[in-house]
């Protein structure tokens, strides 16, 4: 008996890291096996305890195990722009796969500059899986990335999952307002220097799909 109750420690253990599900059931089974799940008991357990854990990544949170564990250690991020039809195509992988992913946006200067930084060459879209780096849209080798990540195979998201709305790369704070030097005589503002002008034809001027 003792064996089987460390092996159920050892479980309880693998799910308070993942720290991914809203709650954790405990029960003891007609055969007095002592049983740790995130699936709710069957109506003949007894003694059945439930804890609800604490998620610091709301990204992950009430994720099944498999697919919580594969965002949590290789999280999945997709660089996009405007006007860019390989960057929709990659997006509808990742959300048909059933992929928890994060956009980011390149569309101004300080995005190139931080998109450069995380490894980007001027091809769009970009999707990182943990430290692997896809540049461009190549369907083959982004599953590979995903499934050599433990991503499973087909969704297995719960239907009211939503991935966090796109942000830019290089996300101005909300808490700064605009500086005195661009405000004019008029009391209007002036454009930003870092922003640039929407994308003319398929691509920004320095980058390729």
């Amino acid at each position: 008996m003792k064996r089987p109750l460390q092996c159920c420690s050892v479980l309880l253990l693998c799910f308070c890291s993942a720290a991914a599900q809203a709650q954790l059931y405990k029960w003891v089974g007609p055969d007095g096996k002592v049983t740790y799940s995130d699936v709710p008991p069957p109506k003949t357990a007894a003694k059945v305890e439930t804890k609800t854990l604490s998620s610091g990544d709301t990204h992950t949170a009430g994720l099944p195990f498999e697919l919580a564990e594969a965002a949590k250690a290789h999280p999945v991020t997709l660089y996009t722009t405007r006007n860019c039809a390989a960057c929709d195509d990659g997006r509808k992988l990742l959300s048909e796969r059933g992929i928890p992913f994060r956009e980011k946006t390149v569309n101004s200067n300080d995005d190139v500059a931080q998109f450069k930084q995380a490894g980007g060459d001027g091809q769009l879209p970009m999707l990182t899986v943990g430290r692997n780096k896809q540049l461009g849209f190549e369907p083959g080798a982004w599953n590979g990335a995903l499934s050599n990540a433990g991503y499973p195979e087909t969704s297995a998201l719960p239907k009211s999952y939503r991935n966090p709305p796109p942000q830019a790369a290089a996300p101005t704070p909300k808490s700064v307002a605009a500086s005195p030097e661009k405000i004019d005589a008029q009391g209007s503002s002036r454009p930003s220097a870092t922003d640039l002008p929407p994308a003319i034809g398929n691509a920004p001027p320095g980058f390729r799909f």
